[in-house]
């Protein structure tokens, strides 16, 4: 944009040149902080990925820490052709691997992967941007990422067909949104999809007139990705609310919002209702228990849990 482009010729006026050419080589005109990022629609259908079935190594370019509790990053990783953007579907994920050491085996390494949904789009050109948590000792390779990856050292990233979710466009009028802890990453690929409607070409256009997010976090410094969530229900009032539900959130803190879990009171209150049919579709994605209480195990089809309850179908609900 030309905000963008202005922002870094006004950058480069101040910095020394070894910096700029840096972020003139690396950054681009692409925003590293999560409220400068416009929803974007630009969908690429599946097998055009950069990253196939083999581990590719590629550069850390950036990383930067978000949110309050100092504890989230976006991490910027280039591509194997930088002339290019990434080309995945959306929604998809890939997978990250690491080899790193292992305490119970002598100091010897072991082959962590897991997988990441990127935040950013199609639209980027030469990197893309993964909002990534760090567990610290309990996150064995969101640790390494966050904490010990320098700048300019490589990781290796693949993608595989079976990582491809569920296409957009979306063709439902009304779509909701459960979501906890690092299971927004997905819908927030897919609200690009949705709320990135002016940047839509023909046929990407999604037909979701309304999008509701329900987003379970322990306390306010762990809402993942808030500035960016905050900023375009700001910005699309009509079409899309985000609730945030805290668990732990202190009685003190001036957070007004919903407490507790997401339970069928919230889910009845603000979710589009089973009864609109085909016009309805539920997005899941978060921990092994949300899974389990809300909508049944992530590898099976059937709805079972509170959303069973509340008469959601298979065809109703997907499980990321």
């Amino acid at each position: 944009s030309n905000i963008n482009i202005m922002l870094a010729l006004a950058f480069r006026r101040q910095q020394p040149k070894s910096l700029v050419s840096r972020f003139s080589l690396m950054s681009g005109s692409f925003p590293m902080l999560l409220a400068e990022r416009p929803p974007i629609t630009k969908l690429v259908p599946p097998g055009q990925c950069q990253f196939n079935p083999m581990f590719q190594a590629v550069p850390l370019i950036d990383r930067i820490p978000c949110g309050n509790g100092g504890t989230s990053h976006i991490l910027r990783f280039g591509l194997p052709d930088s002339s290019r953007a990434m080309d995945l579907p959306t929604c998809a994920c890939i997978l990250a691997s690491a080899d790193l050491p292992d305490d119970t085996k002598n100091g010897e390494t072991t082959k962590v992967i897991r997988p990441y949904t990127p935040i950013s789009t199609n639209d980027q050109v030469g990197s893309f941007d993964l909002l990534i948590k760090d567990y610290g000792e309990n996150g064995w390779l969101s640790k390494y990422m966050c904490e010990e990856l320098k700048i300019g050292e490589t990781m290796t990233f693949k993608h595989i067909d079976f990582n491809v979710k569920i296409p957009a466009p979306f063709a439902q009028k009304r779509i909701g949104m459960i979501a906890g802890g690092t299971g927004i990453t997905p819908m927030v690929q897919a609200l690009h999809a949705i709320l990135g409607s002016e940047t839509a070409t023909d046929g990407q256009k999604s037909a979701t007139e309304e999008v509701t997010l329900l987003y379970g976090s322990r306390e306010s410094s762990d809402i993942l990705g808030e500035d960016m969530l905050k900023q375009w229900a700001k910005d699309q009032p009509e079409k899309f609310k985000s609730i945030d539900v805290l668990s732990n959130e202190p009685e003190n803190s001036g957070y007004n919002g919903e407490r507790g879990f997401i339970d069928k009171e919230k889910i009845q209150k603000y979710l589009p209702p089973a009864s609109l049919g085909n016009d309805v579709i539920i997005f899941v994605c978060g921990p092994p228990i949300m899974y389990k209480l809300l909508c049944g195990p992530r590898d099976e089809k059937e709805v079972t849990g509170i959303l069973g309850e509340l008469g959601y179908t298979s065809e109703q609900v997907f499980k990321f």
